[in-house]
């Protein structure tokens, strides 16, 4: 028999705890355990105070979670507000560990605003995380959200070098500096697989000497990290690549990746005077996002949709409906060129003229669909005109094998009951997703 699932578990003692005398006390500990897991550490300490049973439980649970922001409020003391409340939160998470046993853990995570003074209190929670009880995975968030960055920041130096007697197989770094070993590839973090940067200052250098230094790492993920000027990603280990900007900044040059292993390629905000895409044989997932759809960002959009031609086994595409402009600029295709393998799409789009064009446009590439959901954009500014040949024409859709349409955010507007229509001639199974 295939083992049981976490979920079917926890359903099944819940079936047996049905009855008048039955409580939580009489599920498992290892039910219990797995419950408090989903808990901020300090939740999962507190109840230590309902039994006896449950009194050792909150140290044996295989994740510590510490949340800054989901602390109470620290007693009153001679210091400022800020000040105590850090010096309160670093001080439970300093006993936590101390009481902790030294079994290995799957998960820690650390949302932290960082202050002045607290360098050896950080260093020595992720050095006890890695080295005494073995996390696998290693969460370190310093932002935690606009909120608490208005006067002046601290940044915690964190050193890629804290994790050299550890088996850190997931690793996340959010607003920190970044520091590497002068020997990088030297150091061989092969336990690490995946690895989120975020709001870190990164030069084009270092990227190159973390992909040499972790040579087992499959999924990477770069979000809104300034100093990038000509990234360049090759691995042959990467199966997951994400990559986030700001989308106003000048400064990137060039963006080439060069993984023929890669299976998932993601941009958000990407900005780029150039992208390259080596032929990635292995890629079936595809998804690129633009917070603004204006004319300043097609060119863009334009430049990343195009590496589609490297990757012409994509199964699954998640995409911005901007298709239409492609009819009345330059298009980025060679004749001829069809996503045969796609079953799945994912687009962001409106219902109007221009819209029912791109979608038409885009669908055209895609001949053996089986899939589509349709969430609603929200537009910036009103839809261009478009040519005589395209704005009164009747829009003809060419989705042969295309099985279900759900449409998210649906209001029943106007243009949006013509589309179901449209749908319903088709055959096609459809979902309506109200927006509440």
């Amino acid at each position: 028999m295939a083992a049981e699932t976490s979920t079917q578990v926890l359903l099944l003692h819940a079936k047996r705890l049905r009855g008048p005398n039955r409580s939580l006390n009489d599920l498992p500990e290892e039910i219990l355990l797995h419950i408090l897991s989903f808990l901020p550490t300090l939740d999962a300490v507190n109840t230590s105070l309902i039994s006896r049973r449950w009194r050792p439980l909150w140290s044996l649970v295989p994740s510590l979670n510490f949340s800054y922001h989901l602390f109470p409020p620290a007693p009153q003391s001679d210091l400022n507000p800020t000040q105590a409340q850090a010096q309160f939160f670093a001080n439970f998470i300093d006993r936590a560990l101390i009481l902790r046993p030294d079994s290995p853990i799957q998960t820690f995570r650390l949302s932290f605003i960082f202050h002045q003074g607290y360098h050896i209190h950080v260093d020595s929670w992720i050095r006890c995380a890695v080295t005494r009880l073995k996390a696998r995975q290693l969460h370190l968030d310093f932002f935690i959200d606009d909120n608490y960055h208005d006067g002046d920041t601290w940044f915690h130096d964190f050193h890629l070098s804290s994790l050299r007697n550890g088996c850190v197989q997931v690793l996340r770094l959010t607003h920190c500096f970044l520091t590497l070993p002068a020997n990088m590839s030297a150091m061989n973090l092969s336990s690490l697989r995946s690895v989120f940067i975020e709001r870190i200052d990164l030069t084009d250098q270092m990227v190159r000497h973390l992909l040499s230094g972790c040579p087992n790492l499959e999924d990477l993920e770069l979000r809104s990290c300034v100093g990038l000027k000509n990234l360049n990603i090759c691995s042959s280990r990467i199966k997951k690549l994400a990559l986030g900007y700001d989308y106003d900044s000048e400064s990137k040059q060039s963006i080439e990746i060069d993984c023929p292993n890669l299976c998932s390629l993601s941009f958000c905000d990407c900005s780029s005077a150039q992208f390259v895409l080596k032929e990635a044989p292995a890629l079936v997932e595809f998804r690129v996002d633009f917070a603004c759809l204006t004319d300043k960002y097609f060119d863009l959009w334009s430049k990343i949709v195009s590496l589609l031609e490297q990757a012409p086994h994509v199964e699954k595409l998640n995409v911005q409906n901007w298709w239409y402009k492609l009819l009345i600029s330059e298009d980025p295709f060679p004749k001829g060129f069809k996503l045969n393998n796609l079953n799945h799409l994912e687009l962001r789009t409106g219902y109007t003229q221009n819209d029912l064009v791109g979608m038409a446009a885009l669908l055209e590439l895609c001949p053996n669909l089986q899939t589509m959901v349709l969430d609603y954009l929200d537009k910036m500014k009103e839809d261009e005109n478009l040519p005589e040949e395209f704005l009164n024409e009747l829009v003809e859709f060419n989705m042969p094998k295309l099985k279900k349409v759900t449409m998210i955010a649906y209001t029943g507007t106007e243009v949006q009951l013509n589309f179901v229509t449209i749908l319903k001639k088709q055959g096609v199974k459809i979902e309506l997703v109200c927006q509440i």
